[in-house]
């Protein structure tokens, strides 16, 4: 077995030989993020891979991610590390539910958020990121009718700072899900000149006492322009790397989970299927060149379709 610094030599050795770039996102542990090429969310990595001359790409994050990178990149090599790297959110809204669901509402166009299936992107009018949902929604027609899924958090908020009235499809992150104000209010009590920011996934009550709501993106542009040398941070655990790495002098302190998945108390909350993703999984998938993520053709020229018109959107 390769020690860690051989394993991460040998990853950038093969990335070198084969033509491949690593992406990983912000939730991954830390030494994943520091092997890789870019670290970002998961549509602008899927983005910028698909800017690069790169042959073959390593989406290190979750199984729908990986589906984004090849419609951007439909020639390339996409590989998973783990396709066990499955995302709750994703998996709250099923292709044939909301093909039922758009039947029963035949007037309305689906807004979904970017944390979807290839297939669920299929039957989506447009797609949206955390951090341009808001953008997005205010450009369509004020009386368009409309689906907001799979994510009923962010689209409430959507719903709160626009005026509007989207049906929301009732799915969630399990990370997310987890915070709870009354964490925050103790951190906040044993760290008052903190600074608290909350990803737009999280439920009302702690958007509420929140002082900076967005993304993960968000999260970072906001430390590194704040004065402030505190931030009690509601998402999940993994961008506390790069909190750390480009905010070396201010503290962060991740918010505990209300109840953790086994029932025990823990200090932070993780996604267990971010956490997949290892070094000796990237090294073997690089070796091996597998698993490689392909999609139906058909799924993917109507995919890809929702992107498009969001970039044009946004």
């Amino acid at each position: 077995m390769l020690k860690t610094e051989e394993l991460k030599a040998e990853i950038r050795r093969m990335c070198q030989e084969k033509n491949a770039i690593i992406l990983a996102h912000y939730y991954t542990v830390g030494d994943v993020q520091d092997v890789a090429d870019f670290v970002g969310d998961s549509l602008a990595l899927a983005r910028k891979a698909a800017e690069t001359d790169a042959k073959m790409m390593v989406m290190c994050g979750v199984h729908f991610m990986a589906e984004t990178c090849k419609l951007l990149s439909p020639e390339k090599t996409v590989l998973c590390p783990d396709l066990a790297a499955g995302c709750s959110l994703a998996d709250s809204c099923k292709a044939e539910d909301l093909q039922k669901f758009k039947d029963e509402h035949p007037d309305y166009q689906v807004i979904s958020y970017v944390n979807t299936t290839a297939a669920v992107k299929a039957l989506t009018d447009v797609v949206v990121t955390s951090g341009n949902a808001k953008k997005v929604v205010d450009q369509l027609p004020k009386d368009a009718k409309l689906i907001f899924g799979p994510d009923y958090n962010l689209g409430n908020y959507i719903n709160e700072v626009t005026g509007r009235q989207m049906l929301l499809w009732n799915g969630g992150c399990h990370v997310h899900e987890r915070f709870s104000v009354s964490k925050i209010v103790a951190l906040k009590q044993q760290y008052p000149d903190a600074v608290v920011m909350a990803h737009l996934e999280c439920k009302a009550p702690v958007l509420a006492v929140a002082d900076i709501k967005g993304s993960t993106a968000d999260m970072l542009r906001e430390a590194k322009a704040s004065s402030k040398r505190q931030f009690i941070v509601a998402t999940e655990a993994g961008i506390l790397h790069e909190l750390q790495r480009t905010c070396p002098d201010k503290e962060f302190i991740p918010v505990p989970p209300e109840i953790s998945e086994s029932g025990l108390e823990c200090s932070c909350n993780e996604c267990q299927y971010m956490k997949l993703n290892t070094l000796e999984k990237i090294y073997n998938c690089l070796k091996n060149e597998s698993p490689a993520i392909e999609l139906d053709a058909k799924i993917a020229k109507d995919a890809v379709k929702p992107i498009h018109r969001m970039l044009e959107l946004s």
